[in-house]
């Protein structure tokens, strides 16, 4: 990996490439070893996650001057599985989908912007937590990702680059 992107879950802060400090939220419950991370338990896992890919919604958001990781567009059926027992555990699944999966079209704006991380997926482990991502804030504790403001995590997109990570501690 080459750069990371850190996250200080002590101080709720986020530190980019460009070393610019600024305030993030984290899951309701904390953050805490990802060895300990569950569906569902609101807690945000401790480690160096690899950016996969980003999402970006139509109309809302799009790919800052300068960007350069790989991304794609948000279809109005697209989903990430959150359901145990389903082969697609925390993976993208198209809607309708035949087990319990998030929508990623959202009214709130939290995932106008997407950042997957690169938790629990090489291979994924059923439960052991899923849909990890970097988004755009809700003014709230996240169900367990990390939340920025939109211009914050547009203006952070531009500086990263294929192989960069979000190292939360």
């Amino acid at each position: 990996m080459n750069r990371a992107v850190r996250v200080d879950s002590a101080a709720l802060t986020l530190t980019g490439p460009d070393g610019t400090t600024i305030p993030c939220a984290i899951g309701r419950s904390g953050a805490g070893p990802a060895a300990d991370k569950r569906e569902g338990d609101g807690m945000t896992p401790l480690g160096c996650w690899p950016i996969r890919t980003v999402l970006f919604r139509p109309g809302r958001a799009a790919p800052p001057p300068g960007f350069r990781l790989p991304w794609r567009w948000i279809r109005d059926d697209d989903g990430w599985s959150d359901g145990a027992g389903d082969p697609d555990y925390n993976r993208p699944v198209r809607h309708p989908h035949g087990f319990s999966a998030e929508r990623l079209v959202r009214d709130d704006g939290a995932y106008d912007v997407i950042v997957i991380l690169g938790h629990n997926d090489a291979p994924p482990v059923d439960g052991m937590g899923s849909a990890i991502f970097l988004h755009c804030s809700e003014g709230r504790p996240t169900a367990g990702c990390v939340a920025v403001e939109k211009p914050d995590l547009l203006a952070l997109l531009a500086q990263l680059a294929p192989g960069d990570a979000v190292e939360i501690f």
